[in-house]
């Protein structure tokens, strides 16, 4: 099994930091997958279905299949993500991605300091004066969250005070099918910011460990045309140099922010 982390400071965000890792994964993920595509078409017997099938074996049986919309076989490779320091928001956005197991850390259990960690967003921290207004405002759900608390209100109750900024912490698990969708949708310039942040950072830590199985994944638009129609951010040629010329290094792809619509905009299919 196999750790990996990206991340550091994001300048979006206040008291948290958008750390991704990952956690867990299958052993030689694409190995597993090769396997599978192989069992399909192949009269070998289980216990003869690894004979020949080398690193290279694997990635041209794997490139085949994806080629061929033959997808099923990639739910046999499986990614456990540990993310830390994003929004309540943005989980709220991730858990809408149904084909996933979830645990996120409870606000019923966990008692928040009265500081607690917040995401500031970038439309918001571009504004001095309404940025202090935010800071204020946050300090004042901090300070009523723990009078609540010394009042003798339970903590799944005085948690209703806690905004959407709050910072929380979650571990995701998707089978590599269900990821390659899900960088469709969020790697989109017109998915929310910060969502797509970690999806680019998933995506990065995905590549590494699996390069061949992840092999020209990102928003719709990379492999084909625009899906989001009219909704179109219009920077089609923009994206598709930066995702293929993202090195293996780098957290994420070297773009700015979304076009037309990008903050607070729509993924394509997915609301919010």
């Amino acid at each position: 099994m196999v750790r990996a982390v990206a991340g550091g400071r994001v300048a979006t965000t206040a008291g948290a930091d958008l750390r991704v890792a990952l956690l867990r994964r299958t052993a030689e993920p694409e190995t597993a997958v090769a396997l599978a595509a192989r069992l399909c078409y192949s009269p070998d017997r289980i216990d003869e279905l690894e004979r020949g099938v080398d690193a290279a074996a694997a990635a041209a049986l794997i490139r085949r299949i994806v080629g061929l919309g033959h997808l099923s076989v990639l739910e046999h490779a499986v990614f456990s993500f540990g993310v830390d320091g994003i929004s309540r928001a943005a989980s709220h956005q991730l858990v809408r991605h149904r084909l996933a197991s979830y645990s996120q850390q409870s606000q019923r259990y966990v008692a928040a300091r009265e500081d607690f960690e917040h995401v500031v967003p970038p439309a918001v921290a571009a504004r001095p004066r309404l940025a202090g207004r935010y800071a204020g405002l946050m300090r004042a759900c901090g300070r009523t969250y723990r009078e609540l608390l010394a009042a003798g209100v339970p903590a799944e109750d005085a948690r209703f005070v806690l905004p959407n900024a709050a910072a929380t912490r979650i571990i995701v698990t998707m089978n590599a099918r269900e990821l390659r969708h899900f960088f469709r949708v969020r790697c989109c310039l017109r998915a929310q910011w910060e969502i797509r942040e970690l999806a680019e950072r998933m995506l990065g830590l995905a590549r590494q460990a699996a390069p061949v199985l992840f092999e020209g994944c990102g928003p719709g638009c990379v492999g084909g045309p625009c899906p989001e129609g009219k909704m179109t951010c219009g920077r089609l040629r923009e994206v598709r140099a930066a995702y293929r010329s993202w090195s293996t290094g780098a957290d994420r792809p070297a773009l700015g922010e979304g076009g037309r619509g990008g903050r607070g905009g729509r993924g394509a299919g997915q609301a919010g």
